[in-house]
Formats: C-alpha cells, sequence, structure tokens
C-alpha cells in the first residue's frame, strides 16, 4: 500500500470513529510526523478526505474536521431517501434472490450479536455492510453505486451520535432483514417501501439521541 493510501486510511478512521473530533486542525508535519510519513502523502491524504467533505480548508494552517449538525443530518436523510429507496428497487428487479435470501437469514440472527460488547456490534455492521454491497452489486449502476458508497462515509460517523442504542440496532436488523426478503421476492416497490421506513425510523431516533441544537 502506497504511503498516502495508508495516512488516508489511518486519518478516515480516527475521523470517522470520532477519535479525531469535528474543528481539529490537521497540519501536515503534526500528520506526518504522527503516521511516519512524509509531508507529500499526507497532503494528498488531506486533499481525498476534503473532496469526501470529511475535511475542510483552514487557511492556511492545513484542513479541519468537518462538523455533523442537525441541518447536515437532514440533508444526508434527504440524500439516503434519493438514493437508496430507488437503489433497493433496482436490486429486487435486478438482483440474484438467493444471495439476499442468505442476507435476510443472516440478519434475523444478528440480534444474537447485539450485546454490550462492541466486537460483537463490529460484526453486525459488517453484516449491514454486506447488505449494502450485495445492493450495490444487484443494480448494476456504476454511478448510483459510487454516490451511495461517498454518502456512507459520513453515515458511519452520524451512526456514532446514536450511541449504539442496542435496542435500536434489534429493530434496524428486523428493518434491513425486511429489506432483503423484498429484494429477494423480486418486489421492487415492497423493498422500496421498507427502505423507506427504515431510514424514517433510523432518523428518528437519532434525532431523539441528538439535541436539536447541536
Amino acid at each position: 500500500m502506497r504511503a498516502s493510501d495508508r495516512a488516508y486510511a489511518a486519518l478516515r478512521e480516527d475521523i470517522i470513529e470520532w477519535r479525531l473530533l469535528p474543528g481539529a486542525v490537521l497540519a501536515e508535519v503534526e500528520q506526518s510526523e504522527r503516521l511516519g510519513v512524509s509531508r507529500t502523502p499526507v497532503r494528498e491524504a488531506l486533499g481525498r478526505l476534503t473532496a469526501e467533505g470529511l475535511t475542510t480548508p483552514a487557511g492556511g494552517r492545513g484542513v479541519v474536521v468537518t462538523d455533523i449538525s442537525m441541518d447536515s443530518i437532514d440533508e444526508l436523510f434527504e440524500l439516503r431517501e434519493t438514493l437508496e429507496v430507488r437503489a433497493a428497487g433496482l436490486a429486487a428487479e435486478r438482483g440474484e434472490p438467493g444471495i439476499f435470501k442468505d442476507l435476510r437469514a443472516r440478519l434475523l440472527g444478528a440480534p444474537l450479536l447485539l450485546h454490550d460488547a462492541d466486537p460483537a456490534r463490529h460484526e453486525y455492521y459488517a453484516l449491514v455492510g454486506l447488505l449494502d454491497e450485495a445492493i450495490d452489486a444487484a443494480i448494476a449502476n456504476s454511478y448510483l453505486a459510487q454516490a451511495m458508497r461517498t454518502l456512507r462515509v459520513h453515515l458511519v460517523r452520524v451512526r456514532r451520535l446514536a450511541a449504539d442504542d442496542v435496542a435500536r440496532l434489534k429493530a434496524a436488523a428486523a428493518e434491513h432483514a425486511a429489506i432483503a426478503e423484498a429484494i429477494a421476492a423480486g418486489n421492487s416497490r415492497l423493498a422500496e417501501a421498507a427502505t423507506t421506513v427504515h431510514l424514517h425510523r433510523s432518523l428518528t431516533h437519532l434525532k431523539a439521541a441528538r439535541p436539536a441544537h447541536s
């Protein structure tokens, strides 16, 4: 892996996992020392992060980690509804039913992974990631798939704001299973409806967990 890719992956994970908080200034010199690479790879990595919207230029001081406000969360979910609802419908029309039947079965068993231990939750998130990847592959639309992958970078940060509430995660697992079931059945309207319900409930929970002024 190139040095710039390593620097990018490390900084991106630190931002997504809230180890680098909104407002943190990322200067090339400091980050090159911290990551053990030269300034050029760090500069490239910071440029990629800025292109993704995870950082923004800080007036010659490097870049600063962007904040996530309730207004930006509303905007993210508006985009989610536009992209993910359509993608679910296309996946139902174009996807391989057996893949989604298997994912449905695994998602129905996901509550067993959702306890207080973080490693188990990571297994659950990995399973949801498999559903995302299966939908991306099924829609056979590289532009739509790329747009959703970019969006998910920000959604991982947003997920942390909901404090990984176990009850909500168990409900979300059932909602994901319903989406997979509708896609497996080839029912595009049901897949779109199931996705709409999931997004509505996710946003409602997030707003309840996040103060309105944040």
